[in-house]
């Protein structure tokens, strides 16, 4: 059965197609009377608009592009749905494209939004990207890095101040009296693993008789930190980190299932352990996990706002807000508080 178009509804009403028009688009430039007509037909023929070919005359659609590096991630996860929300209330919708830390699938995700005549694209960059979304952007599609500073101030961005965070992180576990301290990285080429390293090694710097060693994962996943542990376990006594940070809540529950439930590790009487992002599985671990907090939640709104302001005044100059991470203290290093060195 062939569909109902705007001129079946114009002719079902005994009206114009340009009034049909009008109540689809400026319904205060009908009158009420003629205005119920239309809206019966539209209900009685079950007619359904044709987004796309409204979106080809305004040159955009109501739809905004979120490309995020991993969404099984539920940092990310959690981003999006936030994302999602505060879109929602200004009648737009978020389509989600999930890169996998993949330079070639970000791509991808580019040109299809891009074609898609979206409003904006909101991205967390694989890696610098600048001259790609410079062009997206000249072409009238604006750009807002999320998770990600803008270095040379040419994109509107959203981030949190990953240093601080990773010094907050480090500083808990030296004044617990941690002085062998251990970072569980995933891939440096990721500016949040390389900006919590930094910040480690800040408040490392601090303690003279504090040490700083790098564990290298490779991947931000649970899998990857389990590897780490296993790997980790096989030393001497002597040899292990009393203290370990890991880049993000994946890597942390990796370890601390590879070093309690795979092997006689005691998590935090012989390693305390502190994670980031603190996602939700973080507080329900075997060992209530310390983590770093992000405002997720805000991270998410506060990219659609950006992009909204970019819309209103397209000649707006671009605007980073940047969070601060808090720290969140659990079971992982409490009990830690007496191991002294």
């Amino acid at each position: 059965m062939r569909a109902a178009s705007i001129k079946d509804v114009a002719t079902h009403a005994g009206v114009a197609v340009g009034t049909v028009s009008n109540v689809l688009n400026y319904p205060d430039r009908v009158a009420e009377k003629t205005r119920q007509r239309v809206l019966n037909s539209i209900n009685e023929l079950g007619f359904i608009r044709n987004d796309v070919a409204r979106q080809l005359r305004a040159g955009h659609s109501r739809t905004i592009g979120l490309i995020v590096l991993d969404i099984g991630n539920p940092f990310f996860t959690s981003i999006s749905r936030a994302a999602e929300d505060a879109a929602s209330e200004s009648g737009n919708a978020v389509v989600l494209g999930n890169s996998g830390h993949d330079a070639n699938r970000e791509r991808h995700y580019i040109d299809l939004f891009e074609e898609q005549r979206v409003q904006g694209v909101l991205i967390s960059p694989v890696s610098d990207i600048t001259e790609r979304l410079s062009a997206l952007t000249a072409r009238g599609t604006k750009v807002v890095l999320v998770d990600s500073p803008s270095s040379e101030g040419d994109f509107s961005s959203v981030s949190v101040d990953d240093v601080h965070g990773g010094y907050t992180a480090t500083k808990h576990l030296l004044d617990i009296g941690r002085r062998k301290i251990a970072f569980v990285a995933g891939p440096q080429h990721f500016h949040q693993v390389s900006d919590r390293l930094a910040g480690a090694r800040n408040a490392v710097a601090e303690f003279p008789d504090a040490t700083l060693e790098i564990l290298q994962g490779n991947d931000l996943t649970v899998l990857a930190g389990r590897e780490v542990g296993d790997t980790l376990v096989m030393r001497q006594q002597g040899e292990l980190p009393d203290g370990l940070f890991c880049a993000n809540d994946l890597l942390a529950l990796g370890m601390i299932q590879s070093l309690t439930m795979l092997h006689t590790l005691r998590i935090p009487e012989d390693v305390a352990l502190v994670g980031y992002d603190d996602i939700d599985f973080a507080a329900s671990a075997v060992v209530p996990l310390t983590s770093i907090s992000q405002p997720t939640a805000m991270i998410g709104r506060t990219a659609i706002e950006l992009l909204a302001e970019q819309l209103d005044n397209p000649d707006a100059k671009p605007r980073s807000v940047v969070f601060k991470p808090e720290l969140v203290v659990r079971a992982s290093t409490t009990e830690a508080q007496s191991h002294q060195r």
